[in-house]
This record gives structure tokens, sequence and C-alpha cells, in this order.
């Protein structure tokens, strides 16, 4: 068996990560840190896992080397320690947003700071398998992924790829938010009473996700911008794509452009039915699944295209696609622990 342990285990990530590998068939869990929770069981913090483990939190100065280490700490924690996780194991994967973005230049200018490890950037795939999956097979360190971007990337992953768009046009992306996507320890705007049936746009532009997109996508900074929203819901993220098509770009191109996708990705749906309740991308029903739920319309006659995608921000956002890093990098086969398909109805 594959030993792995997760540093910062008591956020939602760090809790989904723990879900997700007790039920791996390929790995053994060896430890799991928490300086807060020193000495709990898991499951005091992540109450599901009742009866699935005995585990205690365990302090991070006493880790033991493992063979994949995930690291599930707040952002700007891990860079000021990778030399020192590395020598812990030879695979790394890092769910916050440490090094995610390849250029140190690009850091500054999203996060307002240098980085503390800038050699490092380089070393890191991004960890999402649709835009990086022969890379990944062969690392040894994965970055993890913004949950804004993931569903904005993948939104456009087939209009880029098929290169549909014309990019003379700028594109905006509209970005509907859960309330787990603030983490565990929240702040006062998470608060219930405060947050409850709310839609507040907290980001009109500007958000630090936005760099992701740029990254991976390849546009140029001025040709998208991203808009966030909180909603009233825990789990989720729903990115709205508004863009432009090529002249004599028609439905069927597009139709085309997503089934290659969904056919070349075992976690991408193509949802746009004629009838029924659910006929385009909604998070609700994907809450615990890693799959991402990609849909479209376009106006012919305009050449605007709006493209969606709804995903859960704690799997395919984070955990789920960390996981699924794990199983390229180790050989597996890529949907291993990964199989839930969500609930209906919930």
């Amino acid at each position: 068996m594959t030993t792995v342990s997760i540093i910062g285990g008591s956020g939602y990530g760090g809790g989904e990560l723990l879900r997700l590998l007790l039920g791996h068939p390929n790995v053994e869990i060896k430890e799991v840190t928490s300086r807060s929770h020193l000495g709990e069981y898991v499951y005091q913090v992540h109450p599901n896992l009742r009866k699935q483990t005995q585990l205690k939190f365990s302090d991070p100065a006493a880790l033991e080397s493992v063979d994949v280490l995930f690291l599930a700490q707040p952002h700007g924690q891990a860079q000021h320690h990778i030399e020192e996780y590395a020598r812990l194991a030879p695979r790394i994967i890092d769910l916050a947003a440490d090094f995610r973005l390849r250029d140190a230049a690009l850091y500054s200018q999203w996060y307002g700071e240098a980085h503390a490890a800038p050699a490092w950037l380089s070393k890191f795939v991004y960890g999402l398998p649709e835009l990086h999956r022969a890379e990944l097979m062969k690392a040894s360190y994965v970055s993890g992924v913004g949950c804004n971007a993931t569903a904005s990337n993948l939104a456009l992953l087939p209009l880029i790829k098929a290169d549909l768009l014309d990019l003379t046009f700028p594109i905006f992306v509209e970005i509907k938010v859960g309330s787990s996507e603030g983490g565990a320890e929240g702040n006062s705007g998470s608060m219930h009473a405060e947050r409850a049936n709310v839609i507040r746009t907290f980001s009109a532009f500007g958000h630090r996700h936005t760099a992701e997109v740029i990254q991976e996508l390849g546009v140029k900074p001025d040709c998208i911008s991203l808009t966030m929203t909180a909603v009233d819901l825990v789990r989720g993220v729903l990115a709205t794509a508004h863009a432009k098509v090529k002249p004599d770009v028609a439905t069927k191109d597009l139709w085309k452009a997503y089934r290659a996708a969904a056919i070349e990705n075992p976690f991408l749906r193509v949802v746009k039915e004629q009838r029924g309740i659910y006929r385009v991308p909604e998070p609700k029903i994907l809450a615990g699944s890693n799959y991402a739920d990609l849909g479209f319309e376009l106006d012919e006659s305009t050449g605007h295209v709006v493209a969606m995608c709804a995903i859960d921000n704690l799997m395919k956002g984070a955990s789920g696609s960390a996981v699924q890093c794990m199983n390229l990098m180790m050989g597996w086969d890529e949907t291993s622990g990964l199989e839930f398909m969500g609930l209906h109805p919930i």
C-alpha cells in the first residue's frame, strides 16, 4: 500500500481528502496533522468520519516520511516549508495557491507579496488533469487548483481547444459560489446570520483566481474578467462565461467540441437537455462528487455564446482533483476512490 499523510487536516479541504483517501483502495493514511486539534480524533472535527477511522491529529513537527504528502494548509504556508516537506516525501500535492502560478512576477502581482520559494514554482505541475494529464503522469510535485478558476477553465476548455472563440472580444465569467469556499474558519461575512438568503457580489473583478485562467487558457490578461457572487449554498460553484465565437461557427460545432472533451475526460459531462428539471449544469446534484457538468447556448445570429460549468468546490475544485492527480502520478486508474456520483434529491 502507498502511504500518505495530510498536513493541515482540520479544514474543509483536509476533511474531504480524509473521506476520499479512507475509501481509496491503494493507500494507507499514516498521519493527519493539526496544531489546533492536536491529539483529538479526526472524527471529532469531521463527524461524517465516525466509525471510519481512529486516527488522531498529530503534530506536524513530528511527521514521518511517506510516499505521498498532501498539503491542505491555508494559503502562504507551504512555500515557507517546501524544502522540509520535500525531505519527507518524493511526491507532494499542495491544495493551496502557493505553487499554482509558474511566474514569480505574476504571483507578486496577484497576491501582493514576493514568493518565498520562487525556484520551486517551475517544479510544480498545475493540478487540473483535463489540462495537464500527460505531465501529471510524470510529476513529483503538483499544485492545487482554485475552485473558481477550475469552473472557468472547464467551461471554456472545449471552446478554446477547438479554436472556436473570437478572442478579439472580451470574455466575462460570472461565478456563483457557496459558503464553504470561505474555509472552515470563515469570517464575519460567512456567519449564518449574514450569509443566509443572500446573493452578494464580493469581487466584481480582480479576483486572484483570474491569474490561473489567464495562465492555463493562454488568453491575454485584458481578454478575460471574473466576477464572484456569493449565493445561499454550502457547496458548489457555477461559472457562466459570456464570449463570442468566430464567424460561421454553428451549434453543431460546439456540440462536437463539448462531446470531444467529455469523451477524453472521465469526469466531464455535457448537460444540455431539452426536457426535465436539470437541463443545464447545476451544482446541487454534484455535492460530494468529482464531476464537472458542462453546458452551452449559442445565439447563431450574433455569435454570442454562453458556456457553463458546475462543480463541487471542495471536490473537483480542490480535494477531488488532488486525488485524481495522485492517481495519475502513481499510474493508477484515474477514477480510483472518486466513484461517488452525487445524490438526488438532496
